[in-house]
């Protein structure tokens, strides 16, 4: 059977005569075939260069919205984490004012309420770590900073008609320093037995100025062996303060002190290895723990 050809005939305008160009059919098919394949995956290469272009653009974007999600979500971990922090101090706070309004006694407080000084207590919540910042992590939060917040006004409205009180109640530091030597048990640092500790060492420079913490009347000034030079207040209601160590005192027995005014100055003498002030609250003539009472920060 004879081969079958294709003639392409080329005639130039400006010649007589002509070329023929003669193709295989099956080559012919052959071109066509490859023409269509090329432009097939052509086809397919271009639509799949716009989807990766298109897919390219999205992954930025999210990597752009992920960057600033992060960023966002790191922002609510700070805030709630501050949030939960200011909380605590005010629970902290709330709970010394209710021990001053006779609201609650010291005794039920879970936990060392006082700040200051040189003794650091421990403030975070027993509640979800700051990283979860789930919707009912944030109520949590809510509902406290809520409760704080009725019992500080209520507590409010209370000490307004109670300013006599809070007055006349040791609420402040008596001088600047850190406390070396907390209330209650301890190890006598003279005999080294067990001793009860009846007052807050407070070790501070010598010649500090120590101040009454509560309006009062000095009943008693002197230089004792063991105490030193000290001062006595009577504060009413109950309560009274003790100053011990004082390099010296600047009042009398019989004077009228104020909250804040300078009744003497640190020092050392009695039984003292140091610079420091020991300062007693009593209650009724028994020694309590002055922190409980302390909500100067």
């Amino acid at each position: 059977m004879a081969k079958k050809f294709i003639s392409i005939v080329i005639v130039p305008n400006w010649k007589t005569n002509f070329r023929t160009i003669t193709i295989p059919q099956k080559a012919i098919r052959l071109i066509i075939g490859a023409g269509v394949a090329f432009a097939v995956f052509f086809v397919f290469f271009l639509l799949d260069y716009f989807s990766m272009t298109i897919t390219k653009a999205k992954y930025r974007e999210l990597v752009k919205e992920t960057a600033a999600q992060k960023e966002l979500i790191a922002n609510y971990e700070s805030t709630i984490a501050q949030m939960k922090e200011t909380i605590s101090n005010f629970e902290n706070y709330a709970r010394k004012i209710n021990v001053l309004a006779g609201i609650q006694s010291p005794e039920n407080i879970k936990g060392e309420p006082g700040l200051g000084g040189g003794e650091k207590f421990d403030l975070n919540l027993n509640s979800k770590t700051s990283k979860e910042i789930s919707p009912g992590a944030i109520q949590a939060i809510k509902q406290r900073a809520e409760s704080v917040e009725k019992n500080l006004s209520y507590m409010l409205h209370f000490f307004e008609s109670q300013m006599t009180t809070l007055a006349t109640t040791p609420t402040i530091w008596p001088t600047v320093g850190w406390v070396s030597s907390s209330f209650g048990p301890r190890i006598d640092p003279f005999t080294g037995r067990n001793a009860f500790h009846t007052g807050l060492d407070i070790a501070t420079n010598l010649n500090n100025p120590v101040v009454a913490t509560a309006n009062g009347v000095v009943v008693q000034v002197g230089f004792d062996k063991y105490k030193g030079y000290y001062v006595s207040i009577s504060h009413g209601n109950g309560f009274s303060t003790e100053y011990w160590h004082l390099q010296k005192y600047v009042v009398k027995a019989g004077q009228k002190v104020e909250r804040g005014q300078v009744i003497g100055y640190v020092g050392k003498t009695g039984k003292a290895l140091g610079p420091h002030l020991h300062y007693e609250v009593h209650l009724n003539g028994k020694p309590i723990n002055p922190i409980d009472y302390i909500i100067e920060e």
